[in-house]
């Protein structure tokens, strides 16, 4: 079985992926400050937070990955913002109320949302994307549903949180298709909320 590190090593993985069009466009309705960025692979979310001005812890559990994101902060001159943790986030020990952004792309860890959540700040956003099961299927991502989302299950998962964004989408890349869930959720409670405007498709 190839590793993380092996396809990073190998050059088998992109090492600069584009953080999301979503992220980019509500980072003016996030608060400033503390971020985490859960399976940070090669810094896809935490080196765009930290050019932005976060302090970003990036946690992932390939030292390959962390090391493409340490070598790109330090060129880009922003290192002293990104700090490295390496471990697994299926048993990492997630601090309480520490976070005013958590950030997660394409890694499955429902069963660990609970306390991903609770290490929210009051007030603090999750943005969370991950692939799904479609049909016809998509080719993008994982080869088979287990490493899937079935539609809506991210959706329920934060229904204890105040959703700002969900979407449900497929697209086109070349001749391969994704299927993506994408939701932006706040840790807030109530009836009546304050909700940004939709702006970045316009």
């Amino acid at each position: 079985m190839v590793t993380w590190d092996e396809r990073y090593r190998t050059g088998t993985y992109p090492t600069d992926p584009e953080p999301s069009p979503v992220l980019r466009a509500y980072l003016d309705t996030i608060p400033e400050g503390r971020a985490l960025d859960v399976a940070a692979g090669s810094g896809r979310n935490a080196l765009f937070l930290a050019e932005q001005g976060y302090e970003v812890d990036a946690l992932d559990q390939s030292e390959e990955g962390l090391g493409i994101i340490r070598e790109r902060a330090e060129s880009d001159g922003f290192d002293d913002r990104i700090e490295t943790v390496r471990a697994d986030a299926t048993a990492y020990d997630f601090p309480d109320a520490t976070y005013d952004l958590i950030t997660i792309s394409y890694f499955r860890t429902l069963d660990r949302l609970g306390d991903i959540k609770a290490a929210l700040k009051p007030g603090g956003i999750l943005f969370y994307q991950h692939h799904l099961r479609s049909s016809p299927p998509a080719t993008i991502g994982p080869s088979t549903d287990r490493y899937r989302l079935r539609s809506n299950e991210l959706l329920h998962a934060c229904l204890d949180l105040t959703v700002l964004y969900y979407e449900e989408s497929t697209e086109k890349r070349d001749d391969r298709t994704s299927a993506t869930a994408t939701i932006v959720a706040r840790n807030t409670h109530g009836g009546a909320q304050t909700y940004p405007r939709r702006h970045w498709d316009e």
